[in-house]
């Protein structure tokens, strides 16, 4: 799992069966205090997030299709959440 902040969509005219009518979303991964650590994920949207929002993504292929229910395919990263908070205990 990874948390990531939302800075956009991505729009594919051209793309596998799989991704028919999900909408997909530019994250911006974030470390534990919550900044930028310079990675980006293109994820498949099952919880309504949007722009500027901070989620939780699975980047695990498999676990990934199992949540869109797709045996097969070129799939990798979902947002399963939408963060509200992150406490970090005193280190």
């Amino acid at each position: 799992m990874k948390i990531a902040r939302v800075v956009g969509t991505v729009v594919s005219t051209i793309h596998a069966e799989i991704l028919d009518h999900r909408k997909l979303l530019l994250c911006d991964t974030l470390d534990p205090e919550g900044e930028p650590d310079g990675g980006y994920l293109i994820a498949v949207d099952v919880v309504g997030a949007g722009a500027g929002e901070t989620v939780l993504l699975l980047d695990e292929g498999t676990s990934a299709r199992q949540i869109v229910d797709e045996p097969s395919g070129p799939l990798r990263t979902v947002v399963v959440g939408i963060v509200d908070e992150i406490d970090l205990a005193e280190r």
